[in-house]
């Protein structure tokens, strides 16, 4: 592995950082990775954005493009597949920084009825993809660069039945703090960010709320009890991703945004 001594470059932050930059989002097809993508190309950044189905992702390319001057790129890539990733990130070309959002919360189980298979399954799916990406893309990048993960909140505050999955999650956090150490000589940050609920297709998928009234009633009522009373939006999410993605002197953290779910 090539090293370097040389002080991560100083940049200005935030859209004078990101501006000509490359990010290439992992899950980039809705939710809080399009709204990643929609802020960064309004900033002047290359984004790329990779999602399973053609379809979807088109649609995020057509409205991240909309968004600003950046140029916006999809290459249609299933996440745990290690040559699909390859595939993504040759495509990409240059690349400066990785969001990883894809992967969600399989193998929930009571922990006397988890088996190999689901157990495995939950690994795969979270933390064996997070490792996945991040053996692609170090190669790639530059001194500056950085790669940001995704977390959840219930890893502090755990629910029965989710010891699998949660481990898993936990997993990807431990990694971000061992991939900052190893990454610090070649000056590549690694951070991750662990999120509350905030209204996307996926949550309200698993309540079965509707992209209607209905469902943005049913969605206000599930955020009322928390503190800040109501779920986040994507857009608080990708900004803190941006946040990460644009301050070099990050590295090694977990910051939770969660409105307030983890007090």
């Amino acid at each position: 592995m090539t090293t370097t001594e040389a002080p991560v470059p100083v940049r200005p932050p935030f859209s004078h950082a990101l501006a000509g930059r490359t990010a290439v989002i992992i899950g980039g097809s809705s939710g809080i990775g399009l709204a990643a993508g929609e802020q960064l190309a309004s900033l002047g950044a290359r984004v790329v954005l990779t999602g399973r189905d053609k379809t979807r992702l088109d649609e995020a390319v057509r409205r991240a493009g909309a968004a600003g001057d950046g140029t916006v790129l999809g290459i249609a890539a299933d996440a745990r597949d290690e040559d699909a990733l390859e595939a993504v990130f040759d495509g990409a070309g240059t690349v400066d920084h990785v969001l990883l959002t894809a992967g969600g919360l399989t193998g929930a189980a009571p922990v006397t009825e988890i088996t190999r298979e689901a157990a495995r399954e939950a690994f795969h799916e979270r933390l064996w993809v997070a490792l996945a990406v991040a053996r692609t893309a170090v190669p790639r990048l530059p001194a500056g660069g950085s790669i940001t993960f995704s977390s959840g909140v219930f890893v502090a505050r755990p629910r029965p039945g989710m010891a699998a999955p949660l481990a898993a999650v936990g997993g990807v956090e431990t990694l971000t703090r061992a991939l900052a150490a190893e990454l610090s000589p070649r000056r590549v940050r690694v951070n991750a960010l662990r999120f509350g609920t905030f209204d996307t297709p996926l949550p309200r998928s698993m309540m079965g709320a509707g992209a209607d009234e209905a469902g943005d009633r049913a969605v206000a009522a599930a955020g009322a009890a928390l503190p800040l009373g109501r779920w986040g939006t994507p857009e608080e999410a990708a900004s803190a991703v941006l946040f990460l993605m644009a301050n070099g002197y990050m590295t090694g953290e977990v910051l939770t945004v969660d409105g307030g779910a983890s007090l």
